[in-house]
């Protein structure tokens, strides 16, 4: 357990509260050493930082995030903001696990700030995290097209990375998945499976990952043929239960449609539902094509044509790309683009990403 003594037992949280000292006592190393050490100091060796922070995690040592701001300017914190209303179908939980195992080894740790759309003011909370020093970096998803977070975080200069990209996506940190991409492969093996008639659950309109699907669906459509109807009345991060019930008016009105395309995963469970419960007869002869950021999506209904989004990674990627940002500013930003590819294999066409 101790540097010094092996045997040595951690103070009862119960009486004390742990501190710097504290650590030293048992780590045998100066309390310079023992800061340093948790400040991920480069002069400071793996494997002393490897001790204190096992030594510092045991005893329950938690350090005065005030106190720690006063004394360096910074606060070890990563703020993630985020939807309230993301999908209930573990995207979030991915992202915010990639982002934790890559922020494992580091000083920083992980906050969620929430914001609730058509509710709050989306500069709230990056207005008051900036303004407070309340954390060091900022992550972003749900991005738009000009959107005024990114805008006040560059002009600002403070770190951030988005997941999603902007019109400035040159300029700063990045991962996305190209959703383009995805909603063209989409509608040619809808195609490809006879289908001429596509009802599209896709984002809203005014992110960009919802322009980029628009993009590739047009794109796709005029190569090819076909007709698409977007859904006006929802979104693919609609509530499941809104997006069940517009599906089902949709193919009440329109019986010629016999494809789904789905810009989310709950999204595509709720297609399943509008059609096994309102239309079990046409079940057989509607196909959905849907993103899957989980293996649940085709073990709830095998049929179902689905594309691999693996958010975990992007998690990790974009927990790298702000820590770039805090500790070199002036290097190019970190920025990857996941794009996924159809592969033909023995004539049958696949997705993989």
């Amino acid at each position: 357990m101790s540097h010094k003594d092996q045997n040595q037992k951690p103070p009862s949280r119960g009486r004390e509260k742990p501190t710097l000292k504290t650590i030293a006592k048992l780590s045998g190393f100066a309390v310079p050493t023992v800061s340093r050490a948790l400040s991920d100091a480069p002069d400071i060796g793996k494997d002393t930082k490897k001790t204190v922070r096992r030594i510092a995690e045991e005893i329950g040592y938690v350090p005065n995030r005030a106190g720690l701001r006063l004394r360096t300017g910074t606060s070890d914190i990563i703020s993630l903001v985020i939807p309230a209303e993301c999908d209930g179908m573990n995207k979030t939980a991915q992202l915010i696990s990639g982002l934790t195992t890559q922020l494992r080894d580091t000083r920083y740790h992980l906050n969620i700030v929430p914001w609730f759309v058509g509710e709050d003011d989306a500069m709230k909370p990056v207005r008051h995290i900036v303004e407070s020093g309340a954390a060091d970096a900022i992550i972003l998803n749900a991005t738009m097209p000009q959107d005024p977070r990114v805008a006040y975080l560059m002009e600002r200069e403070f770190p951030f990375a988005t997941h999603g990209r902007t019109n400035w996506a040159d300029q700063h940190p990045y991962f996305d998945y190209d959703n383009a991409e995805f909603a063209r492969i989409g509608i040619r093996q809808l195609v490809d499976r006879g289908r001429k008639h596509v009802f599209a659950v896709l984002p809203p309109k005014d992110q960009f990952y919802g322009l980029f699907m628009i993009e590739g669906i047009r794109r796709e459509i005029d190569e090819i043929g076909g007709a698409v109807r977007i859904c006006e009345s929802a979104h693919s991060d609609s509530p499941g239960v809104d997006i069940r019930d517009h599906i089902v008016d949709a193919l009440s009105r329109n019986p010629d449609i016999d494809a789904i395309l789905c810009g989310s995963s709950i999204a595509s469970m709720a297609a399943v539902d509008a059609i096994e419960s309102a239309f079990p007869e046409r079940s057989p002869h509607i196909d959905i094509f849907g993103k899957q950021s989980t293996p649940f999506t085709r073990l709830f209904r095998k049929e179902i044509l689905t594309m691999p989004e693996d958010v975990h990674v992007a998690g990790q990627f974009l927990a790298r790309a702000v820590l770039r940002a805090i500790a070199d500013p002036r290097s190019p930003p970190l920025q990857q683009l996941d794009v996924p590819v159809d592969v033909l294999d023995g004539g049958k066409l696949r997705v993989r990403s």
